[in-house]
């Protein structure tokens, strides 16, 4: 069971980068359940978040305004409960006598109180919009240098030279293979959309739904409820999950629409976790909650800066099946290793030889405080290439998003929120193309966990 806050209590709208002042309630989302002091109390841990993360070192302005204006605070609202307190013990003495001297001082405190609670009021949601900036603080065992990831696993290999080795010497890549085989059509989808978009016909078109079908059937014998969310959302709910809409190069990575106050989702992690907000679960629920959404993914940024423009690797528009987890907080890093463990068997299940790595800090978008991915060797790319990842974002967007649950002793406590990928369905496409294509016969072998739903074919030829 769970309790949804109702209009009779004030909620608000969150923006993690430093666009506007979001302290205020909105008709949308509670305003984001902040502890203040427990940031105050961890801000040597905030400060090597920061850092680590490389992130611009404004956001170590802002921490250090709440760290110095908190005790303002404190100090402001002491001076407003004295005078509200004298205001009141002279109420109950005008009750019994009007005097002049009480009727005067009366309207003094009025006076005094105006500009000191206008003063409190804007240097609270300037406190809580610098806090709202500031990223998740770290797992201890994310890796010490930010640059650098460690490789916790490798899948079908031991290496990227026995990677390499296994796989066959292409001289096309996946884009020529596709279009030589009719499995997708760029140049026209160019003409219609616009570069980065494309078709998949015939048995591309198949792929992607038995990618689709085989992962979802996987995610439901592990117990995820499976749900199609919408694909547009409130941007103030995409600024709550830790999504900006601009990057650190202040290049677009949302797709606004314009005077609608509304966002195309870049994932279907959006949606799911807004599912609960604004939610107390009862006591009594049970937790993990887990979700496994399918939609289509919008992303501006594809192709940017020159990365990555060919092919399907990084396009506008894409399928994607995803996880989520609304968990206990304790639990919550035990259940990112299962979430890493199932992607695992996936990629493991569909042959493709690959790694996993604990990502460094550069890596972390500011909700996580974990994140594992998982890459794919590509021989036409020359490199791996990322498949999968998942995260472990703590408290960090069920705070922003409202979320809570009672405890045994009926006491009130965040849940925390995990997320990954269960199929990113292009770049598992490229992955298969280019690790499975014979040159020599010119075709794709089929996982042997896809051919029921591409029926029963083994290799996919030109068609």
């Amino acid at each position: 069971m769970k309790r949804t806050i109702g209009s009779c209590v004030g909620r608000r709208s969150i923006l993690w980068a430093r666009h506007a002042s979001t302290s205020k309630n909105s008709s949308i989302l509670l305003r984001p359940q902040l502890d203040i002091n427990g940031i105050i109390g961890k801000q040597d841990q905030y400060q090597e978040s920061i850092i680590r993360r490389k992130l611009p070192t404004a956001t170590l302005d802002d921490l250090q305004f709440v760290i110095q204006n908190r005790r303002k605070q404190i100090e402001l609202t002491e001076q407003i409960n004295v005078l509200k307190s004298e205001r009141s013990s002279l109420g109950d003495q005008m009750q019994k006598e009007k005097k002049p001297e009480i009727i005067a001082r009366l309207g003094q405190i009025k006076a005094e109180l105006k500009p000191l609670e206008l003063e409190a009021k804007l240097l609270i949601e300037d406190i809580y919009t610098k806090a709202e900036s500031l990223p998740n603080l770290l797992d201890e065992s994310v890796p010490i240098n930010p640059e650098v990831n460690d490789i916790t696993n490798f899948i079908h290999c031991d290496s990227e030279q026995d990677a390499q080795s296994k796989l066959p010497k292409l001289k096309y890549d996946h884009k020529d293979i596709g279009e030589k085989l009719n499995l997708v059509e760029f140049e026209t989808a160019s003409r219609i959309s616009g570069s980065s978009w494309y078709y998949l016909i015939g048995d591309g078109a198949l792929l992607e739904q038995a990618l689709i079908q085989y992962s979802l059937s996987k995610a439901r014998k592990r117990g995820y409820k499976m749900i199609i969310p919408p694909s547009i959302v409130k941007s103030e709910i995409i600024h709550a999950c830790g999504y900006r809409p601009q990057d650190q190069n202040n290049e677009k990575q949302v797709y606004e629409l314009e005077g609608e106050g509304k966002s195309l989702t870049g994932t279907a992690e959006i949606p799911l976790g807004a599912l609960h907000s604004s939610t107390i679960f009862d006591a009594n629920t049970d937790l993990p909650i887990k979700y496994v959404g399918i939609s289509r993914s919008y992303r501006a940024e594809a192709g940017s800066s020159g990365r990555d423009t060919k092919g399907l690797y990084r396009v506008h528009e894409f399928t994607k099946v995803e996880l989520f987890h609304f968990t206990d907080s304790a639990n919550a890093a035990k259940e990112l290793e299962e979430i890493k463990d199932f992607q695992m068997e996936i990629i493991s299940e569909l042959g493709l030889k690959a790694k996993v790595m604990n990502m460094a800090t550069s890596d972390l978008g500011a909700p996580a405080k974990k994140k594992y991915d998982i890459e794919a060797w590509m021989p036409g790319r020359g490199n791996w290439g990322e498949l999968s990842s998942c995260s472990n974002c703590g408290e960090y967007q069920a705070r922003r998003l409202g979320i809570r649950k009672y405890n045994k002793d009926q006491k009130i406590a965040h849940i925390s929120t995990l997320n990954g990928t269960c199929m990113a369905i292009p770049r598992v496409i490229v992955a298969i193309i280019e690790q499975f294509y014979n040159p020599e016969s010119e075709s794709i072998t089929i996982p042997e966990v896809l051919r029921p739903y591409m029926d029963d074919k083994t290799v996919i030829t030109k068609n």
